[in-house]
């Protein structure tokens, strides 16, 4: 059996593709798609420019073209479980986030990078469940584990608080080790020093439909 064989023993075949996602599509083209032709036709032929850099949850609640209510071309997105941005690490495996990071500082060149956290992440619940310990056969557990300063000032700071009051500092402290690890990388750090480039932690709220924002000024999220 070669390669191309055994993928294809290992598809369902075109009888059980996910119809929901083609009809969707299929609305798009008919709908939307016309309407932006003209754009799309742009952004074929001048590539794409955003300005913003967004660091999203990969939680299919958490959109970021949705919740920004953004057309195609605004926003370059990165999705990763809980948005979390590793430090800068020697290059040895695979760096999806840092090398999407990369490509939109140093070759889109991005104005904003923005790290969008929010409530109820199952990453964040995760990590406050299992704390320091680490499955050797989870992938969640390491990941997660790039995080582990906020879920450790948490526990410190909240040991009384309820789950729920423990999980949104959690998922808010969070973003600001990510903030912390941004800085780590030289071609954010000289762009940020330079103010060619801004970076920002928001946290959305699902519930309340509200966006908050870190101010470095009084240490708190508020209301944007």
């Amino acid at each position: 059996m070669n390669a191309k064989s055994g993928i294809m023993n290992q598809s369902q075949g075109t009888s059980n593709w996910p119809q929901p996602l083609i009809e969707g599509f299929l609305r798009f083209r008919d709908n939307l798609f016309p309407s932006d032709a003209i754009e799309y036709s742009r952004l074929f032929a001048e590539g794409q420019q955003p300005k913003f850099l967004i660091i999203g949850c990969c939680d299919s609640r958490v959109d970021p073209a949705i919740i920004f209510n953004c057309a195609p071309g605004e926003l370059f997105v990165v999705r990763n479980v809980a948005n979390i941005v590793p430090p800068n690490e020697a290059r040895i495996g695979h760096h999806g986030t840092t090398a999407a990071l990369e490509y939109g500082v140093c070759n889109l060149g991005v104005e904003h990078i923005v790290i969008l956290g929010h409530q109820c992440c199952g990453g964040i619940q995760t990590l406050l469940q299992t704390g320091e310990k680490s499955s050797p056969d989870s992938f969640i557990d390491d990941w997660m584990s790039l995080v582990e300063p906020a879920r450790a000032s948490v526990e410190r700071d909240y040991a009384d608080s309820s789950i729920e009051i423990r999980r949104t500092a959690c998922e808010q402290r969070a973003i600001l080790v990510s903030l912390k690890n941004l800085l780590t990388f030289p071609w954010i750090a000289q762009r940020v020093a330079e103010k060619s480039l801004a970076i920002h932690g928001w946290y959305f709220d699902i519930d309340q439909a509200q966006l908050l924002g870190y101010n470095a000024s009084t240490g708190q999220f508020e209301s944007l």
